[in-house]
């Protein structure tokens, strides 16, 4: 297996941030010593209160995501985890609705992804802007 961990900054507002460039990156460091990379590549977040999804970006989905979580998980005083800021009880409970694991095979070197599919971290907890990722790749 070949894996890392790159830091993503996430700043003070709940965000979708498209990792596709990143994993690039990370599966031509994986397939420098071979001709055709195949295999599976995982993504996951050691984190409690972050996800990733498969999702289209740039068209307006990304912030579609933050309005339906918004509308799901409102950041109100229900939860029954109170600490850090305001409604931060409801960022616990994203990662049931966004899971923080993702898994695409690798075809060739490349991401067997559709067309507008870009797997993306997903924060909605403002008291941390900083989180870890880590990449991983299963050769087949």
């Amino acid at each position: 297996m070949f894996t890392t961990e790159i830091e993503i900054r996430t700043g003070s507002s709940p965000v979708v941030r498209d990792l596709t460039h990143e994993i690039e990156k990370f599966l031509a460091a994986a397939g420098e010593n071979s001709d055709l990379l195949q295999g599976l590549f995982h993504v996951w977040v050691p984190h409690a209160t972050a996800g990733l999804a498969v999702i289209e970006t740039g068209a307006g989905s990304d912030a579609d995501l933050i309005t339906a979580i918004d509308e799901l998980l409102p950041r109100d005083d229900r939860w029954r985890h109170q600490h850090g800021s305001h409604g931060h009880g409801r960022d616990h409970v994203l990662p049931a609705f966004v899971p923080p694991y993702a898994s695409v095979p690798v075809v060739d070197g490349t991401l067997a992804t559709g067309t507008w599919q870009s797997i993306c971290l997903v924060d909605t907890n403002i008291d941390n802007p900083v989180r870890r990722v880590r990449f991983s790749f299963l050769p087949g």
